[in-house]
C-alpha cells in the first residue's frame, strides 16, 4: 500500500540521468552572461581561485554564520610539510529575534560574539585576518565583498537583501575599538568545506552540504565563466542548486506532498530542489504523507493525532532515529508513542518504510546532480577517466544510517568513468573561512615575488626611447670610418647596391646555410607581362660534427649537397650564376667576396673565421673536381628578405628577421657609408645589430636571467641584444625564470625537476604555442608534462605568464631597434612623412601569436611619423639570394654596356 501511495517518489536510474542532464542544462545557463538573468542556478563566481597546496601558514580567525549555531573559531596552520592545523571553536546561539530581526542587530550580534572569542582567546591584542562564512546565495564580485541575493533556511532578517554584508560587518567590527580585524574573504559554507578537505587532499575538488540545507560548489574553468572577466585558470562556482526547478523543470518529478510542503513554507515557489533533499524540510514531508495515510484510514486506525496536525512536529531526527533497521521497529514505535501515536506493528513497518522512501529520494536527486558536475568536471579536463574528491559535510549525511552509502553507490551508477572518494569535512565551514584567507595570504604573497621576477621586463615608454637613441648612436658609430673598428653595431656593406625593378631574368642557383638545414635551389625568374618566380629545392641536415668540426669538412659537405641537387635535377653540365646566401657575420670588399667575422648560432667550424667563405667554397668545388659553378654574390638572410619584398613592393627598402636570429639591413644613402668609395646612389647595409650592447650601453635593461643565458652561451658577452629579442635564446630566458621561482617554492611544488635542469629543453616554438590565445590551460599542462614538467593548473597560468613577459620585451626591443632605423631612412630623405615598407622573415615573427603586434605597434609609438607596411617575406634566404643574383647580373650588364 506505501509502494502505491509513494509510487511517484521512487525514481529510476533512467529518471536520474535525466535529472542530471537537466542539471547540466541549467549549470551552463547559470555560466552564460546572457542567460544568467533567467537561470534558476544561479552558479555564482566565489572569487576562490586556487585550492590549498599545503604550503599555507599563520594564524586566521574564521566565523561562521547560516546553521542552527553561529560559531567562531581560531584556525592556526603550519608550514610542516605535515600539513598540520589547529582549530578551536566557541558555538554561540543564533535566537529567532536575531536571524529575524533587524540587519545592525543582526551584525552587531556577530561583532559581539567575536569580541567575546577573542577575549576567551587572549587575542585582543593581535591583528588577525578573518574569514567570513555566510552561507547564504550572495553575488560577489570580489573575494571580500558580496551582495545577499537571498535568505534561505529559516533565516529573514530585514534590510540586509541586496546590500554588501562584508561591509555591514566591517561597520559592526568597528564599533569594538579593541578589535583590529582585517575581513579577507566572504566564503559560502559549501567552498568552505571543498578547502578544508583539499587541504588534507589535493584532489579534492567539489565541495558538498546535506544538511539543514543543501548546495554543491566545484572549481570551473574561468574560459567557460561568462561573468568574471579573463579566460586563465580556474575558479570556485557556489552553484546554490537548491533553486534548481524553481521554473518548473522538476515539476514532473514534485508530488502533492512537496506542494503542500512549500506552499506552507517561509518562502513559497523558492528552493525547490533543496525542499525535496535537506534534513530541514524531510521530517516535514514524512509528517504530510503519514497525516494524509492517516486520513485514508490506512495508519494508525484514522485517528489523527496533534502530533500530525503540528508543523515541525516531525523532524529529521526522528526520520534518522526510524530508519535503524538494526534496532528493528523499537526506535520507530517508541518516537511514534512520544508523539501520541498508538501504533502497531504493520504501522511501524509502514512508518519506517516512509521514512526510507523519502530519505532514498534525496540521496537519488542529490547523487544526479552530482554526477553532473563531477560530468563537467571530467569534460573540462577531456579526461576519459577522471580520479577527484568530493569534499562534503551536513548533519543528513553524517548522521543518518544509510544516506552516505546509498548516496555512494547511485553516483558511482550514474558516472562509472570517475573514481570518486568521498571525503568528510570536519569544520567545513569555519575552518574552510580560514583556509581560503590562508590560500588569499599565500597567493598574495607569491604574487608579489613574480611580480618582482618579472618586474624588470616590463620596460617603459622612456626606457624603449631610450633603446632607440642608443641604437641610433651606435648605428653612426658603425659607418663612420674612425669609429666602425670598434663599433659594436657593425653596419657591413653588402655591395647590392640596388632593388629589383622587374626586369631580372633567367635560370640561377641558390644556396641556403645559416641553421640546422642546407639548401640547394634552382629559381627560373621571368621578366615581362608574365613575371614570375620558379623554385626548386632540396633539403639537407648538417650534422652537429660537422657543423662544430673543421671548415674543411662544412665545405666539403656543402658541396657534396650541392652535387647531389645538380645530379637531381639533371644540370650537372651548365655553369650557372649562384647566390650563395650565407646568414652569418661577414665583412664584404664586394659583392662576391665576404670574410666571416665570427660564428652565430651554434656554428663552430675552425679555421674558417677571418677566412673569405667564397675562396673556401670554390677551393671545396676545385677539390670534387665534378662541376664549375660562377659564385656572383654572397648573400645575407637579411638582405634576401629585402630583395624578395623588393620584388613585389618598390617601397620596401628594409628587411628584417626575427627568428632564431635576429638582423636588420636597409638601403642607406651611400654618401653616409664612409668605409666605401663613393657618393653616388644607395647600397644595402647589413646592420648585424645582434651585437648591439656588447659595449655594455644597455646592461640598464639586462636581467640576472639574461646574463645567465648569456654566461652559458657558446658566445659570453658577443650578440647580446640578439640574446634578448632573438627564438634562439628566449626560451632559455624562460627556463631561467622558471628554475628561479621554483627556487623560491612559486613552481611545481618547489621541485626543480631533471628536465628543468636540461639547457635548451624549452624551445621557443613552445613559447609561441603557451602563449597561443586558442589553447586551454589543460593543453598548457599538456606541453609542460611532454617536457617532463607536471604541473598544476596555478603553475600553467605563471609559466604563460613569464613566457608572456619574455616575449613582450623581445618584440619591444626589436621594435625600438626598428624604430631608430625607420627614423634615419626619413632623415636621409629628408621628409615630413616617410612611407616605407619592411620585408620580414623569421618563425618568431611568423609563428608567434603576439609578437608581430607588438613589434608593429612598438614602432608605430616610437616612429610616429613614419608609415610603415610589413610585409611578410617569401623565402628570403632562398628567392632572395637568386633576385640578388639576378639584380647583381642587370648591374653589371649595364655597367659593361
Amino acid at each position: 500500500q506505501v509502494d502505491r501511495y509513494l509510487y511517484h517518489m521512487r525514481l529510476s536510474d533512467d529518471v536520474l540521468l535525466d535529472v542530471m542532464a537537466r542539471f547540466q542544462a541549467e549549470m551552463v545557463k547559470g555560466l552564460g552572461r546572457d542567460t544568467n538573468p533567467t537561470a534558476t542556478v544561479k552558479m555564482l563566481p566565489s572569487f576562490v581561485r586556487s585550492l590549498p597546496d599545503g604550503s599555507e601558514k599563520g594564524e586566521f580567525l574564521a566565523v561562521d554564520v547560516g546553521g542552527s549555531q553561529f560559531r567562531a573559531h581560531r584556525v592556526k596552520v603550519f608550514d610542516d610539510g605535515k600539513q598540520s592545523s589547529e582549530l578551536e571553536t566557541k558555538f554561540y546561539p543564533s535566537p529567532k529575534e536575531i536571524i529575524q530581526g533587524n540587519g545592525a542587530e543582526f551584525f552587531d550580534y556577530i561583532a559581539d560574539c567575536l569580541s567575546d572569542f577573542m577575549e576567551a582567546e587572549n587575542l585582543k591584542h593581535k591583528k588577525l585576518p578573518l574569514g567570513f562564512t555566510f552561507s547564504f546565495p550572495c553575488k560577489q564580485t570580489k573575494l571580500d565583498e558580496g551582495v545577499l541575493l537571498s535568505w534561505t533556511k529559516h533565516f529573514k532578517v530585514r534590510g540586509v537583501q541586496d546590500t554588501d554584508v562584508v561591509s555591514s560587518l566591517c561597520k559592526a567590527l568597528e564599533k569594538h575599538k579593541e578589535l583590529d580585524l582585517d575581513v579577507l574573504a566572504l566564503v559560502n559554507d559549501t567552498v568552505g568545506t571543498m578547502m578544508t578537505c583539499g587541504y588534507d587532499d589535493q584532489r579534492c575538488e567539489v565541495g558538498l552540504i546535506i544538511g539543514t540545507g543543501t548546495n554543491a560548489c566545484y572549481m570551473e574553468d574561468m574560459r567557460h565563466i561568462d561573468l568574471v572577466e579573463g579566460d586563465e585558470g580556474r575558479m570556485c562556482i557556489n552553484t546554490e542548486w537548491g533553486a534548481f526547478g524553481d521554473d518548473g523543470a522538476l515539476d514532473d518529478l514534485r508530488t502533492e506532498f512537496d506542494l503542500e510542503l512549500d506552499q506552507g513554507s517561509l518562502n513559497p515557489g523558492k528552493q525547490l530542489f533543496e525542499k525535496m533533499i535537506s534534513s530541514l524540510h524531510l521530517g516535514e514531508l514524512v509528517r504530510l504523507i503519514l497525516l494524509k495515510m492517516t486520513k485514508d484510514g490506512l495508519l494508525f486506525n484514522g485517528k489523527v493525532s496533534t502530533a500530525l496536525l503540528t508543523k515541525g512536529k516531525i523532524e529529521m531526527e526522528h526520520v534518522s532515529a526510524m530508519e535503524k533497521h538494526k534496532e528493528g521497529l523499537s526506535n520507530t514505535k517508541k518516537i511514534l508513542t512520544e508523539l501520541n501515536l498508538f501504533p502497531s506493528e504493520e504501522d511501524c513497518i509502514a512508518v519506517q518504510h516512509v521514512c526510507t522512501i523519502v530519505s532514498f529520494r534525496s540521496a537519488n536527486l542529490c547523487a544526479a546532480a552530482l554526477a553532473a558536475i563531477l560530468t563537467r568536471l571530467r569534460e573540462n579536463k577531456k579526461l576519459s577517466r577522471m580520479r577527484t574528491t568530493v569534499g562534503i559535510d551536513g548533519g543528513l549525511y553524517k548522521t543518518h544510517p544509510q544516506y552516505a552509502k546509498r548516496l555512494h553507490k547511485v553516483v558511482r551508477r550514474l558516472v562509472p568513468n570517475c573514481d570518486v572518494r568521498f571525503f568528510l569535512s570536519l569544520s567545513g565551514s569555519g575552518k574552510g573561512a580560514a583556509m581560503v584567507t590562508a590560500v588569499g595570504y599565500r597567493l598574495a604573497a607569491q604574487r608579489k615575488k613574480i611580480d618582482a621576477a618579472l618586474a624588470p621586463f616590463l620596460l617603459s615608454l622612456d626606457t624603449l626611447r631610450e633603446v632607440k637613441s642608443k641604437m641610433r648612436t651606435e648605428l653612426e658609430y658603425g659607418l663612420k670610418r674612425e669609429t666602425q673598428a670598434s663599433a659594436t653595431v657593425k653596419m657591413l656593406p653588402t655591395y647590392v647596391c640596388g632593388t629589383p625593378d622587374g626586369t631580372e631574368k633567367g635560370k640561377f642557383l641558390a644556396l641556403d646555410l645559416g641553421g640546422t638545414n642546407f639548401r640547394v635551389l634552382l629559381v627560373k625568374i621571368r621578366s615581362g607581362r608574365r613575371k614570375s618566380v620558379q623554385m626548386y629545392n632540396k633539403i639537407f641536415a648538417i650534422p652537429l660534427e660537422i657543423m662544430q668540426g673543421t671548415g674543411e669538412e662544412l665545405f666539403d659537405h656543402i658541396v657534396q649537397c650541392i652535387a647531389d641537387f645538380l645530379e637531381y635535377m639533371g644540370i650537372k653540365g651548365a655553369r650557372l650564376p649562384l647566390g650563395f646566401t650565407f646568414s652569418f657575420p661577414c665583412r664584404q670588399a664586394s659583392i662576391d667576396k665576404g670574410t666571416l667575422v665570427g660564428w652565430t648560432k651554434g656554428f663552430k667550424a675552425t679555421d674558417c673565421e677571418g677566412e673569405d667563405v667564397v675562396d673556401m667554397l670554390r677551393e671545396a668545388i676545385k677539390r670534387r673536381n665534378e662541376f664549375d659553378l660562377d659564385i656572383v654574390a654572397v648573400v645575407n638572410d637579411t638582405v634576401g628578405t629585402m630583395m624578395t619584398c623588393g620584388y613585389e613592393d618598390p617601397k620596401c627598402e628594409i628587411g628584417l628577421i626575427a627568428g632564431t636570429g635576429s638582423n636588420v639591413c636597409y638601403m642607406e644613402d651611400m654618401k653616409n657609408i664612409e668605409i666605401v668609395e663613393g657618393n653616388e646612389g644607395k647600397m644595402c647595409i647589413n646592420t648585424e645589430w645582434g651585437g648591439f650592447g656588447d659595449n655594455g650601453c644597455i646592461d640598464n635593461i639586462r636581467t640576472k636571467y639574461d646574463k645567465e643565458v648569456d654566461e652559458g652561451s657558446l658566445n659570453p658577452g658577443k650578440q647580446r641584444y640578439e640574446k634578448m629579442t632573438s627564438g634562439m635564446y628566449l626560451g632559455e630566458i624562460v627556463r631561467q625564470i622558471l628554475i628561479d621561482l621554483t627556487k623560491q617554492g612559486l613552481l611545481f611544488r618547489g621541485q626543480i625537476s631533471e628536465s628543468l635542469r636540461k639547457r635548451g629543453i624549452f624551445e621557443t616554438k613552445f613559447l609561441s604555442q603557451i602563449e597561443s590565445d586558442r589553447l586551454a590551460l589543460l593543453q598548457v599542462r599538456q606541453i609542460l608534462q611532454h617536457l617532463g614538467l607536471d604541473s598544476t593548473c596555478e603553475d600553467s597560468i605563471i609559466v604563460k605568464e613569464v613566457c608572456g613577459a619574455v616575449s613582450k620585451r623581445a618584440a619591444q626591443l626589436c621594435g625600438a631597434g626598428l624604430a631608430a632605423i625607420v627614423e634615419k631612412k626619413r632623415e636621409n630623405q629628408g621628409v615630413e612623412r616617410l612611407q616605407i615598407t619592411v620585408g620580414v622573415d623569421g618563425t618568431l615573427y611568423k609563428l608567434h601569436p603576439h609578437f608581430s603586434r607588438v613589434l608593429q605597434e612598438t614602432v608605430k609609438e616610437l616612429a610616429p611619423q613614419c608609415d610603415v607596411t610589413f610585409m611578410l617575406s617569401e623565402d628570403g634566404s632562398g628567392k632572395g639570394a637568386a633576385l640578388i643574383t639576378a639584380v647583381a647580373k642587370r648591374l653589371h650588364n649595364v655597367g659593361q654596356k
